[in-house]
């Protein structure tokens, strides 16, 4: 077993297992609990890219101005509603869980490699706290950069889309938070490709020169994605989404290359 000392039983590996994830779970209920008591501010948040002076459409407006569109943006107004007796509870609960989560996400991630540590090598525990750190962080950033960028530009042209002036949009709040988890859980899982291309690498199963090889056919899938992540016809909006995920794909270029030295 790796850098150990002391060699343990399968029963108190098990057991260290099991007291391990009852911390992760009484500290991501704590968390949701939390969440679930401070419904305000939790849907303040959640709601905020509906708003039309959300910060990302204000910078907007502000980028505008500078090239000549004083006007800025124009105005919008999406009413959200609720059709179901017990939807907005479970909506609640749901996205409380799912806050619960994130916030106890770095606590479950030291919890997690405390436990398997103990079996590593220096050097694995090293590279183990990168590719644990690195990947939390790339995640979050996946995650803000949807919440901040990718869902108000999506949202703010599906809410205000019309095939017609005698059709009003009432969007529901299950589609809307439905929406908005589900594009932040994708965007962070994306973001996950540089840390999933290193430890590729590391097993030998990946090369920078495929990578490179095979870049155009890349694109394509990269823009495949953020069309099925931002189902709109806007090409900046494509744009916008295909760019980050394009660059972290460079970027592993390079990861994956250091990689190969390293082996």
């Amino acid at each position: 077993m790796g850098g150990s000392e002391k060699q343990m039983s399968f029963w108190e590996h098990l057991d260290e297992l099991r007291t391990a994830l009852l911390k992760i779970l009484v500290v991501t209920l704590a968390f949701g609990i939390a969440a679930f008591c401070f419904r305000e501010g939790l849907f303040n948040i959640m709601l905020a890219p509906k708003e039309p002076d959300f910060i990302t459409y204000r910078l907007l407006g502000i980028a505008g101005s500078l090239f000549g569109n004083d006007g800025g943006l124009p105005q919008f107004d999406v009413r959200l509603i609720n059709t179901g007796l017990a939807q907005q509870f479970i909506i609640h609960m749901k996205t409380a869980v799912c806050s619960g989560v994130i916030l106890a996400s770095p606590y479950a991630v030291y919890q997690i490699f405390r436990f398997v540590s103990p079996a590593l090598y220096e050097n694995e525990r090293h590279y183990a706290v990168k590719v644990a750190g690195s990947g939390y962080l790339l995640f979050m950033s996946g995650v803000a950069i949807c919440y901040f960028l990718i869902f108000p530009l999506t949202f703010r042209f599906l809410g205000t889309y019309q095939v017609s002036a005698d059709v009003d949009n009432l969007i529901t709040l299950q589609s809307y938070m439905g929406t908005l988890l589900t594009m932040c859980l994708v965007m962070g899982i994306v973001f996950e490709i540089p840390v999933v291309a290193w430890m590729f690498a590391k097993l030998g199963f990946l090369k920078a020169d495929f990578m490179k090889k095979y870049r155009k056919h890349a694109i394509v899938i990269i823009l495949v994605v953020a069309a099925i992540i931002t189902p709109t016809s806007d090409i900046f909006t494509l744009f916008i989404v295909s760019l980050p995920i394009w660059l972290l794909y460079e970027a592993s270029i390079g990861i994956v290359k250091k990689a190969e030295h390293q082996v």
